[in-house]
C-alpha cells in the first residue's frame, strides 16, 4: 500500500474519529535539568485513556451496517479492547474481545465500562498471541469482522489523527517526535503525516530492548518472530510487526532506540515529578529515549522533541514494581554486594565511606557464616558519586560487586541461618528518611552488637522503616543495647518496638 494511500486513509478518518473522542491537548514537560524543549501529546486524556479508540473507531465506523452485524471480533491485551468497546456501544454493534487470562482487571473492567452489554469477553491463553488465535478461529466459524489492532489500513488511518492534531496544535514543527513501536500501526501513520507536512522532522521509533520486533524485521528485511517477548512494557509487546506496517517503519523512521525497563521506569518518575501524570510503561518509553539520546549526545542542546504518551491504563499494583527501578531526581538506583569481616562495626566501616549526597534506599543482609559476609545495598547516587565511590573502596581493599540485575536481589530473597545467632535482638526502627540517619544509628550500637540480620527498603515515605537484627555474646550486652535504643528515640530514630513473639518464633525458626 501505498503512502498517498495511507494518507488519504487518514484524511477520511477526520470525518469519524471525533463522533466519540476530543483532540488530545499538547503540553510541555518541565524538565529543568534537560537543555532540550519537551513536549508531551497527552493520548492518556483521551476518551479510553490510550490512543488506541482513533484506530478501532475508524475502522469500525468505516465498515457498512451488514458488516458490523456479523459481529465484530478483536484480540487485546488492553487498550485496543477497550477502543473497540467504545466503537460497539457507539455504533450500536456486538463485539466479541479475547484477552489473555492474565490481562489486568482494570483494563478488563474498562472494556465493560465502555461497551455494556455490547462487547463480551473471551479470556484466553497466557499472551496477546495466543488471544489472536482464538479470536481469528472464532471469527472464521462465525463470519464476523476482525479489527487488527494495528496491521489495518483503516486502523492505521485512525491512529494518524493523532499527528493531523499535532500539526495544528504545534506552533513550529518539532526537530524529533519519538513514537513507541508495538506492532508499528501509530509509527507508520504518524511517520507518514509527518513526512509531507515536516519534512525535516527525525521520527524516532522506540521499542524496549526485550521486545524490539520492529527493529528485527528492519535488520532482516522482513518481520521477523521474535522467540522471546518482555511484558513489562505491556502495550507494546507484540513478537511480530505487521506486514503492512514494516515497509511503512523501515522507509519513513529515522532510527529506532531501544530502552531498558529501568530507564522506562526512571521516565515514569520523571512524567510524574513533572505534570503530576502517571503513564503506563509503553506510554513513557518515549521519553525514555530522549533521556538516553540526550545523554548520549543525540540531541542537540535546544532542540524541539516530542513523546506520545501513548496510555495510561497500568495495574495499580505494578506501581511497586516501577517505584523500586526507577531512580531519585536525577540520581539512578544500583545494588552493591560488599564483603565485610563479621563483627562489631564492620558494616558501619563501609557506611562512613559513602561519598556525601549518595542516600542508601535498600538494605539486605542476613548471617550465614561466622567470616565474611556479604551485604547487599541499594544505593541511590550519581554516576560521578559512584565513580568516587569505587575508588574509596577499592583503595581500602574492598571488593564490592554490582548486582543491580541479580533475580535473587530483585526478589529480596534475604538468606540467613539462626542457628549461628547467640542472643539476638531484633527490633522495628523507624528512622527520618534523610542521607545519614541510618549511619547514625549504627555508630551508636556499633559498640554493643553486630548484626545478624537487616531489611529496609525505600518506601518514598518520610519515615525509613528497617528490621534490625542484632546479636550480643551475653545477654547483659544486649540488655544495655536495648536501653540505649530506647534513649535514642527521639535523636537519631523516630521509634523502636521489639518484634512481636509470634514473628521472632518465625526468624529464629
Amino acid at each position: 500500500m501505498s503512502k498517498e494511500a495511507l494518507f488519504q486513509e487518514i484524511l477520511m478518518a477526520r470525518k469519524r474519529v471525533y463522533e466519540v473522542g476530543d483532540v488530545t491537548p499538547l503540553e510541555r514537560l518541565p524538565l529543568g535539568d534537560l537543555d532540550i524543549d519537551i513536549w508531551a501529546k497527552r493520548e492518556d486524556l483521551g476518551p479510553i485513556k490510550a490512543y488506541k479508540w482513533r484506530g478501532a473507531y475508524n475502522a469500525m465506523a468505516s465498515l457498512t451496517v451488514e458488516q458490523r452485524a456479523n459481529g465484530i471480533v478483536a484480540a487485546s491485551a488492553g487498550n485496543h479492547a477497550q477502543g473497540v468497546a467504545l466503537a460497539a456501544q457507539s455504533l450500536g454493534c456486538k463485539a466479541e474481545i479475547f484477552m489473555p487470562l492474565s490481562t489486568p482487571e482494570v483494563k478488563q473492567n474498562e472494556v465493560k465500562r465502555h461497551g455494556g452489554d455490547a462487547v463480551r469477553i473471551v479470556l484466553v491463553g497466557d499472551s496477546y498471541d495466543d488471544a489472536g488465535i482464538a479470536a481469528k478461529k472464532y471469527c472464521d466459524e462465525h463470519n464476523g469482522v476482525y479489527i487488527h489492532p494495528y496491521n489495518d489500513v483503516a486502523t492505521m488511518g485512525g491512529q494518524g489523527t493523532l499527528a493531523d492534531e499535532l500539526v495544528m496544535a504545534a506552533s513550529e514543527p518539532f526537530d524529533r517526535v519519538y513514537i513507541a513501536i508495538g506492532g508499528g500501526g501509530l509509527a507508520s501513520s504518524v511517520a507518514c503525516w509527518l513526512e509531507k507536512f515536516w519534512p525535516d522532522c527525525k521520527v524516532i521509533g522506540v521499542e524496549g530492548e526485550g521486545q524490539a520486533s520492529m527493529k528485527a524485521a528492519i535488520e532482516n528485511g522482513e518481520p521477523t518472530e521474535l522467540e522471546y517477548v518482555d511484558v513489562f512494557c505491556d502495550g507494546t509487546a507484540v513478537r511480530k510487526v505487521g506486514d503492512n506496517t514494516y515497509p511503512y517503519c523501515a522507509e519513513l523512521l529515522d532510527s529506532i532506540t531501544t530502552v531498558s525497563n529501568d530507564e522506562v521506569c526512571h521516565a515514569i518518575r520523571r512524567i510524574w515529578e513533572s505534570i503530576r501524570a502517571i503513564p503506563e510503561p509503553s506510554g513513557a518509553m518515549g521519553l525514555a529515549a530522549i533521556m538516553k539520546d540526550h545523554a548520549a549526545g543525540k540531541i542537540k542542546p535546544g532542540e524541539k522533541v516530542l513523546t506520545i504518551i501513548c496510555g495510561a491504563n497500568m495495574d495499580f499494583a505494578q506501581l511497586s514494581s516501577i517505584s523500586r527501578k526507577a531512580g531519585i531526581g536525577s540520581k539512578c538506583r544500583r545494588y552493591l554486594r560488599v564483603p565485610v569481616e563479621e563483627g562489631k562495626g564492620s558494616l558501619v566501616h563501609v557506611l562512613e565511606q559513602l561519598p556525601e549526597g549518595v542516600s542508601i534506599v535498600d538494605l539486605q543482609y542476613g548471617k550465614v557464616g561466622d567470616d565474611e559476609q556479604y551485604p547487599v545495598m541499594g544505593l541511590i547516587g550519581s554516576e560521578a558519586e559512584y565513580t568516587k565511590f569505587d575508588e574509596t573502596l577499592k583503595a581500602s581493599g574492598i571488593k564490592a560487586m554490582d548486582v543491580s540485575t541479580e533475580e535473587i536481589v530483585g526478589y529480596r530473597i534475604i538468606n540467613y541461618d539462626p542457628s549461628l545467632f547467640k542472643n539476638p535482638l531484633f527490633v522495628n526502627i523507624e528512622f527520618p528518611e534523610r542521607a545519614g540517619a541510618f549511619l547514625a544509628f549504627m555508630l551508636k550500637v556499633k559498640e554493643y552488637s553486630s548484626l545478624c540480620y537487616f531489611n529496609y527498603s525505600y518506601s518514598g515515605e518520610p519515615v525509613g522503616r528497617a528490621l534490625v537484627g542484632m546479636d550480643f555474646e551475653t545477654i547483659e550486652e544486649q540488655q544495655a543495647c536495648l536501653s540505649l535504643i530506647q534513649e535514642l528515640v527521639g535523636d537519631c530514630i523516630m521509634a523502636a518496638k521489639l518484634v512481636s513473639e509470634g514473628t521472632l518464633t518465625r526468624l529464629l525458626g
